[in-house]
């Protein structure tokens, strides 16, 4: 099972995504700041991160910018509740897999999970099948 952290400030939000990322057959660790998240990922290495934008202390866009100058950079899906155009160009120069708007569509947050994996793991793992066309 791929391991996804949440890192997010709003304990209802880590319990939600950990929750949802369960019931989608991965394993889900939650952080409620960028330093309780480097301090984790540095025992156990996520496959992938969910990144809230606006977090006190060291903020999203920090973290993201840490994370993406690492040695073995993880893919980051950014979310947040106050979407700019000029934030959503900010990540995705950083390195950003994806960024989301909150409330998030679950099918949307696992499809850019597992592309992310996918992407990461130069397409060898794919978490959610695909949809099908009808014909």
């Amino acid at each position: 099972m791929p391991l996804v952290a949440v890192v997010d400030d709003e304990k209802p939000v880590r319990t939600a995504l950990r929750r949802l990322l369960r019931a989608a057959g991965m394993e889900a660790e939650a952080f409620a700041s960028g330093a309780e998240y480097f301090a984790g990922a540095a025992q156990r290495r996520p496959e992938c991160v969910v990144l809230d934008l606006h977090i006190p202390g060291m903020d999203g866009q920090q973290i993201l910018e840490r994370i993406r100058r690492s040695a073995d950079p993880v893919p980051v899906i950014v979310i947040t509740a106050h979407d700019t155009d000029e934030a959503r160009a900010r990540c995705l120069a950083a390195g950003a897999a994806a960024y989301l708007s909150k409330p998030l569509d679950d099918r949307l947050l696992l499809n850019a999970i597992s592309a992310a994996i996918g992407k990461a793991s130069g397409g060898r793992k794919q978490i959610l099948p695909s949809k099908e066309t009808p014909s």
